[in-house]
């Protein structure tokens, strides 16, 4: 196991633990979210394979449509 930091909260996740399961476990699968890992832009086209190490520190934001 390891720690990364989501959101400003601690998160114990498996070794090799992707920016996808992230997505999932979050159920934010289909949603419209951008993704930062230390302050760098995760292009959603490679969340299948960018691998998360400890204390990574994520940030997820999701879009929100409003009139």
């Amino acid at each position: 196991m390891i720690n990364i930091i989501v959101n400003g909260e601690n998160r114990q996740v498996p070794d090799r633990y992707s920016a996808e399961n992230l997505v999932s476990d979050m159920e934010l699968t289909g949603n419209r979210v951008a993704m930062e890992a230390n302050r760098e832009i995760v292009p959603r086209s490679s969340y299948a394979e960018h691998w998360f190490v400890a204390d990574d520190k994520i940030e997820i934001v999701s879009a929100i449509g409003g009139g």
